[in-house]
C-alpha cells in the first residue's frame, strides 16, 4: 500500500508515517508542501492514498486539495488537520475528499481509517462530525475590529476597494486605510497575501 503523506510539520509527518509503516504492506512517501506533492505524483507510481495537511504551504484552503483530486482521480485524496473544524471537514468531503482525519486521532484509529479509505470508502470520525458546535474564535478575530473583518471578507472575495466601500457604505479612501491596517496586523505583504492568510485561517 503506497501512501503519500504531506505536512509541513516534520515531527507530525514523521510520527504519522511511523504509525503507518509499522503496519505490514505500507510504504509512505513524505512531502512538506503542495509543490513537493505534485513532484512526488509525477515521479512515483500511482499512490493508493494521498493525505494532505489543510494548512501546509500551497494549499490555499481547499483549492489545493481539489487540484490534487482532479490530477489523481479516481485515486483517493484525504485531508488531515489539527485546526480545521467540522464545517471545513464537511466542505472537503462534499468536494470529493475520501476522508478527513483530525491529528488528534489515536494511532490505531488513524491506521484503520487509512485502510478504510484505500478500499474506496469515505471516512470521517463520527464524534468529530456530530459534536455540538462550540463558539470558537480564531485569534485573528481578537486582533481585528468588526469593520476590518468586513473589509477582509471583501478581500477574500476579490473585491476592489471601490466595491468594498459600496458594500459596507464607506468612502473608498477609508477602505484603503483599513486595508493598510489589515496588512500591518496580519503581517501581510499586500492585500492578496492578507486574503490568503484569512482563507488559510478558515475565517471565511
Amino acid at each position: 500500500m503506497r501512501i503519500l503523506l504531506a505536512d509541513d510539520h516534520e515531527l507530525v509527518r514523521e510520527t504519522i508515517a511511523a504509525f503507518l509503516e509499522n503496519e505490514d504492506g505500507f510504504t509512505v512517501v513524505q512531502s512538506k508542501d503542495l509543490t513537493e506533492v505534485e513532484r512526488a505524483i509525477g515521479s512515483h507510481d500511482a499512490f493508493d492514498l494521498i493525505l494532505l495537511d489543510y494548512e501546509m504551504p500551497g494549499m490555499n484552503g481547499l483549492d489545493g486539495m481539489h487540484k490534487i483530486i482532479e490530477r489523481v482521480k479516481p485515486k483517493p485524496v484525504a485531508l488531515i488537520s489539527g485546526s480545521a473544524n467540522k464545517v471545513i471537514a464537511q466542505h472537503a468531503l462534499d468536494q470529493g475528499a475520501a476522508g478527513f482525519l483530525p491529528k488528534t486521532m489515536a494511532a490505531a484509529s488513524l491506521v484503520n481509517a487509512v485502510k478504510f479509505m484505500t478500499m474506496g470508502e469515505k471516512y470521517a470520525p463520527v464524534d468529530f462530525m456530530t459534536k455540538e458546535d462550540e463558539v470558537q474564535r480564531h485569534p485573528l478575530q481578537d486582533v481585528l475590529s468588526e469593520r476590518e473583518m468586513q473589509v477582509l471578507d471583501g478581500l477574500t472575495r476579490g473585491l476592489s476597494n471601490k466595491e468594498i466601500a459600496r458594500e459596507v457604505d464607506l468612502q473608498e479612501v477609508t477602505i484603503k486605510l483599513h486595508v493598510k491596517t489589515l496588512c500591518r496586523k496580519l503581517e501581510a505583504k499586500n492585500r492578496t497575501h492578507a486574503a490568503m492568510i484569512a482563507k488559510e485561517a478558515g475565517l471565511f
